[in-house]
């Protein structure tokens, strides 16, 4: 896609998972790509497989990281891609430590907004941006004992709503992606934790989470990145405040 040959994009959380998948979505269609992360085990990996993507170490509940972070980047940027997130502590509403609460918000919404207020400051004055964030399924369904994560996640999605509209005048872009079940390492061991607490089989808990699911699957990471870069592109230039699921169908969490 050659009309990602100039554009910049910075992706956080970006060097595994659902985030490294949208990066090389974004590298693959020429785009030119930085993403940051807490890991350098993670950053590491992929610089050895994909030394096209720069990549900077960073956590964007830390403010001085995420200056650091934007020296980096320079004075252009096209896209923002805000994926990173941490799954919070789990248990009944009534046992949630304030830290650990604290905690999911400072990385999974207050990191967001640290990053895209330095990201307008770049979009603005070129007159045009595009940013996508990151939710999860699971604002739509609920999903009982994890509040924290959940919250978090709703929060971003009122985020992205309001930057829609006041960023709108400025040409700049705001959608949230709704993934679901994911198909790599850490959705698996979801399931296997599952499974695990509950004293059942993997294949039990697997086949009790996708029967909630209207397309009864599994969805590769690979897919969020391809929606990512569509939002991103000049065919979705007038596409924003949206909320988008890549789920299957998500019905119901237990």
């Amino acid at each position: 896609m050659t009309v990602f040959s100039s554009t910049q994009v910075l992706v956080t959380a970006g060097a595994s998972g659902i985030g490294r998948a949208i990066a090389e979505r974004f590298a693959d269609a020429g785009a030119q790509v930085r993403i940051c992360d807490v890991s350098e085990e993670a950053i590491a990996a992929l610089a050895e497989a994909r030394p096209d993507i720069a990549a900077t170490r960073a956590d964007v509940s830390d403010e001085a990281d995420v200056a650091a972070l934007f020296d980096a980047v320079g004075p252009k940027l096209d896209v923002l891609v805000n994926n990173a997130g941490i799954g919070g502590p789990r248990g009944p509403v009534e046992d949630i430590d304030d830290a650990e609460w604290e905690r999911t918000l400072a990385v999974n919404l207050t990191g967001a907004m640290r990053v895209t207020r330095r990201a307008i400051r770049l979009m603005k004055p070129a007159g045009q941006g595009a940013i996508v964030n990151i939710s999860t399924a699971s604002v739509r369904t609920g999903l009982p004992n994890r509040t924290a994560y959940v919250a978090s996640k709703e929060g971003l999605m009122g985020f992205t709503a309001n930057l829609a509209r006041e960023l709108g005048p400025h040409n700049i872009r705001c959608n949230a992606i709704l993934p679901g079940l994911i198909n790599n390492p850490r959705g698996r061991a979801l399931v296997a934790r599952a499974a695990e607490e509950q004293g059942r089989s993997v294949a039990e808990v697997e086949a009790e989470m996708l029967r909630f699911v209207s397309m009864r699957c599994w969805i590769d990471p690979a897919e969020i990145g391809d929606l990512a870069v569509f939002l991103a592109s000049p065919a979705a230039r007038h596409i924003t405040g949206q909320f988008i699921g890549v789920c299957g169908g998500a019905e119901w969490e237990g």
